[in-house]
């Protein structure tokens, strides 16, 4: 089962209004969609995500309200074309639940899941031609290393990457997980590979490049009075959503709703341990 990641805070920032215009940047399997449309009346959710699969489920899972619901593929940087070719007026609030669906992580054909093998592909949409074996298997040494550093925050990088190249050609998630748990073995909690699979995942779908085209569109996307909630799963998100709230603030262009980022409950925590690291934080466009 799908459970939306502080979907009760997530509600209490946006602030719907029945009659509002909202987006879910992120839809997902659509259970923070579900959850908008079913506070409006006359209002709309525009329904976005990259990946073609999962957006067919979520219209399965909403159809009950088909009706305030419009559905859309499209990336953060395509956005704001979207919005105008569609005649969309600017945005009541605007929701992003910046992390990965377990229905992506749990999918071993998807390629993204350390447990389930399959092809190493990550892509969020599938029409995109690069895939995680791209890189894996063209990348020089150093470019691995670094890639790995950088956004998986991974200190054994260059023993990873060094294992990697040695051991190309490598194909499937379950290659890459096996070869770097015997590289680098497990020291903490998280299965040793967890830091490089976010990392070409990230990589892969260029995503640090699409939050920033996300942040830098929102005074156009949202209007005056409008709400954008963001919740994040790891520090390189959390640290550009922050400082781009901050920015806009400090030019008078947003007014900051979270004082302090806003964690899951401990509830939250039991009932849905994936949640463990989310961030949320929020503001109003001024």
């Amino acid at each position: 089962m799908h459970f939306p990641v502080m979907l009760g805070e997530c509600l209490d920032y946006l602030g719907v209004k029945p009659e509002g215009v909202y987006l879910d940047a992120t839809a997902g399997l659509g259970g923070d969609t579900r959850a908008i449309a079913e506070r409006l009346t006359s209002g709309t959710v525009i329904a976005c995500d990259r990946d073609a699969e999962s957006l067919a489920m979520a219209r399965r899972n909403t159809a009950d309200l088909a009706g305030k619901i419009r559905f859309y593929q499209v990336s953060f940087a395509g956005l704001e074309e979207m919005i105008e070719t569609e005649g969309i007026p600017q945005l009541d609030g605007l929701l992003a639940d910046l992390g990965v669906s377990k229905y992506q992580l749990t999918e071993g054909e998807r390629g993204f899941s350390l447990l389930a093998d399959g092809p190493l592909d990550m892509r969020l949409d599938r029409s995109q031609k690069e895939t995680a074996a791209d890189l894996v298997n063209f990348s020089s040494e150093k470019g691995l290393a670094d890639l790995i550093y950088q956004l998986g925050e991974e200190r054994r990088s260059r023993k990873i990457a060094r294992a990697i190249v040695r051991a190309r050609p490598i194909t499937t998630t379950g290659q890459l997980a096996k070869l770097i748990e015997s590289a680098a073995p497990r020291t903490e909690k998280i299965h040793p590979a967890t830091r490089t699979f976010m990392a070409l995942r990230i990589a892969v779908n260029h995503e640090l490049e699409e939050l920033d085209a996300l942040l830098g569109s929102l005074p156009r996307l949202v209007k005056a009075g409008g709400r954008v909630v963001m919740v994040t799963f790891h520090s390189l998100e959390d640290r550009k959503v922050k400082q781009a709230f901050q920015a806009l603030a400090r030019d008078g262009r947003t007014r900051i709703l979270t004082r302090h980022v806003v964690r899951p409950s401990e509830e939250e925590l039991r009932t849905n341990p994936p949640s463990r690291s989310a961030k949320l934080r929020a503001v109003e466009m001024v």
